[in-house]
């Protein structure tokens, strides 16, 4: 019983004392100063609100990064998600302890000491992780160093130049950037160069894939002072095997169906123009389609919408093809009409001819033959120049021999002619236009 008693009181004595030491790290920690449990003979008068070497040399920040996941990349938004764990490097002689090892302290430590005002650039929404606890590491060493590393998820804006989509290959960059801290307190390197950045060589995109990556430094000017800079640069390029199989394939394979109509007779009109319409209506879906996925980025005249439009040509240009090819053979049926028509007409004629009208041509031939024995006039050698009409009516005869000869010109002897050299045109030309096309889109 007396034991009891006495370890009572014993704990009324502790508790007070336990809530002066509270009080007393409150308030050295109101006013900035403090010191870390088990380090007190080190951080006695620490001031986190001071950066190291105050009012002297800039403090060297070396940095490391490593690419955990690039988990969407946006084309109407042009940004970038990614999650990533920067990790900082720096020495403060205020904490220099004796010994050669490292203490890895508890992450809500680090609201008592001094660390850099990094922030990413250009980034859009940033959050950082605390499951189950904030995803933060501090560790110290004998030599004052200081190791601070955090889990981020950050969108970040990304610039794309979509004129080359789908062959498109987009460069990125992540920028690190000092918020207050001038180059005259602060400086920013890379911890071992390009050797600093990790992950990003293991990464799976879906539609990309990273082609290289490169590590800068560089400085920023505002109106406040020269900032320092590390900048992460990767260029992604894209996947096109998806888009061959959705998009390119499927509009080649509608061209080449709307050439079946060159096989087919000029007398089909109904199979010829059911295949020119539905190729034609397919096409415009497959267009629709394919600016769906991109409504935002409508503005691009992407390498995509480029061939589709050489496609809709093609396949407009077949069904205009059978349009003339049509026209030309009923107007050549509508001209043998009325030629049957007048040779009809002369043998009924020449049924009727009988011996006393041969007689009487025969005699009035004579009589003009005498008549006119004088006069010599050859065929070959009249024309609208050598007989006596007007100057008008000597212009209507020339423009209308010209007329008559550029319609000649271009009109279609054999209309069958126009199936057999589109059967041969048309697929080479497209050809043609297609390694033009693969050729400006992947090598300029």
């Amino acid at each position: 019983m007396f034991g009891r008693y006495f370890s009572i009181f014993g704990l009324y004595l502790f508790l007070p004392t336990q809530r002066n030491s509270l009080g007393h790290g409150s308030s050295l920690h109101g006013r900035g100063t403090t010191s870390l449990p088990g380090f007190e003979n080190i951080t006695t008068g620490y001031n986190k609100y001071l950066r190291p070497y105050f009012g002297g040399e800039p403090v060297q920040i070396a940095m490391s990064l490593h690419i955990a996941s690039i988990s969407s990349i946006s084309e109407s938004d042009m940004d970038y998600t990614a999650t990533i764990s920067l990790q900082q490097c720096w020495t403060d002689p205020r904490l220099v302890f004796h010994g050669n090892k490292s203490f890895t302290l508890d992450a809500r430590l680090v609201e008592l000491l001094w660390v850099p005002d990094t922030y990413i650039v250009e980034s859009k929404r940033s959050f950082q992780h605390h499951v189950t606890v904030g995803n933060r590491l501090v560790r110290l060493f004998s030599n004052g160093t200081v190791l601070y590393a955090l889990r981020i998820t950050t969108t970040v804006a990304c610039n794309t130049d979509l004129s080359k989509y789908p062959m498109d290959t987009q460069t990125c960059q992540l920028q690190l950037e000092s918020w207050g801290y001038d180059e005259n307190d602060i400086t920013f390197t890379w911890l071992r160069g390009n050797d600093s950045v990790h992950g990003i060589e293991k990464l799976r995109l879906s539609q990309y894939r990273v082609e290289r990556y490169h590590t800068l430094v560089s400085k920023s000017q505002q109106e406040t002072g020269s900032y320092p800079r590390l900048i992460l640069q990767f260029e992604l390029r894209r996947n096109v095997l998806y888009f061959i199989l959705e998009t390119y394939m499927p509009s080649t394979l509608l061209v080449m169906l709307s050439w079946v109509s060159f096989w087919i007779t000029l007398d089909s009109m109904p199979a010829r123009t059911c295949i020119g319409v539905t190729t034609m209506l397919s096409m415009t879906t497959l267009m629709i389609g394919s600016r769906s996925s991109l409504s935002k980025t409508n503005c691009f005249i992407k390498a995509i919408d480029v061939y589709l439009g050489i496609c809709f040509s093609f396949i407009f240009g077949a069904l205009v093809e059978y349009a003339v090819a049509h026209y030309s053979s009923s107007q050549k049926c509508s001209a043998k009409v009325p030629e049957e028509g007048s040779a009809n007409e002369l043998t009924e004629e020449k049924e009727e001819v009988n011996i006393t009208n041969i007689l009487n041509n025969s005699i009035s031939s004579y009589k003009q033959k005498i008549s006119f024995t004088s006069i010599e006039i050859s065929s070959d050698n009249a024309n609208c120049s050598d007989l006596t009409m007007k100057s008008h009516e000597k212009i209507k005869c020339v423009l209308r021999n010209k007329m008559h000869r550029i319609i000649s010109y271009f009109t279609i002897q054999n209309p069958g002619n126009v199936d057999h050299y589109s059967k041969l045109l048309f697929p080479l030309f497209f050809m043609v236009v297609n390694v033009f096309y693969l050729a400006y889109y992947l090598y300029f």
